[in-house]
């Protein structure tokens, strides 16, 4: 069973969430957004998608390099594996009570306003309890990382991910002793990449590069305002 979860699942998720996305983006790419409901209701918006949407960032990156830089670096930077830990402990419980606050927010409004749920999914509700959900679990992993301090759980982690993503053999070894708090947080990350091509989470990996060469300029006019500055017409009718 752990070989199956954390020696094969792991490549499963990762395979549909990059075939998928791709056979989505070339079958369907008019879906490829993320349904802003901002339009609908703007009060709680802004505050809530600034606090999780920065707070989702600092972890992914925080994620990426803590987990996948090779801990030789780590080692001839003379960053020891404590402050490393300690450090990964700080900025991710900041940037996980960020995230968590904002998720908060936007989940509520999107249960609570008539509008914005009628405008809502099961979907874009299921993949947002996902979220916050693991963001409750990796702030429990912090729980457990200060009981203690050396480090070593944290190295069994990275060389578990590095494993994975550059196959090497028995990475799912690493995981046997892990404590369950880490495992589902793995686990639950995993099935999050698993569904991701089905849900809005796409319009992460997407940016507005076209814009940089796009001709011209687009023009919004309110319609209010191009009524009021309609030509009047002085010819009168013939008779």
């Amino acid at each position: 069973m752990n070989h199956l979860l954390f020696g094969i699942y792991p490549y499963i998720a990762i395979t549909v969430m990059i075939l998928g996305s791709i056979i989505r983006y070339d079958y369907d790419p008019f879906s490829w957004k993320s349904k802003s409901s901002q339009l609908l209701r703007k009060r709680q918006f802004v505050i809530g998608s600034v606090l999780f949407h920065v707070g989702i960032l600092i972890i992914l990156g925080g994620h990426l390099v803590g987990l996948l830089t090779p801990i030789v670096v780590f080692d001839t930077l003379g960053i020891s594996h404590g402050a490393k830990q300690i450090l990964a402990m700080t900025a991710g419980g900041i940037a996980g009570l960020m995230a968590l606050a904002g998720g908060a927010i936007l989940l509520h409004r999107r249960l609570t306003d008539p509008r914005v749920r009628a405008h809502s999914t099961l979907a874009d509700s299921g993949i947002l309890i996902l979220l916050l959900v693991q963001l409750i679990l990796g702030l429990l992993t912090i729980l457990v990382s200060m009981r203690h301090l050396d480090g070593h759980e944290m190295v069994r982690l990275m060389e578990w991910a590095q494993g994975i993503v550059y196959l090497r053999e028995g990475a799912s070894d690493h995981m046997i002793g892990v404590n369950i708090l880490f495992k589902l947080h793995i686990f639950l990350g995993l099935t999050i990449f698993l569904l991701f091509p089905f849900t809005r989470l796409v319009h992460m990996i997407s940016a507005p590069v076209r814009y940089l060469w796009r001709p011209g300029y687009q023009i919004v006019r309110s319609r209010k305002l191009a009524a009021t500055k309609q030509p009047k017409n002085d010819l009168t009718p013939a008779e």
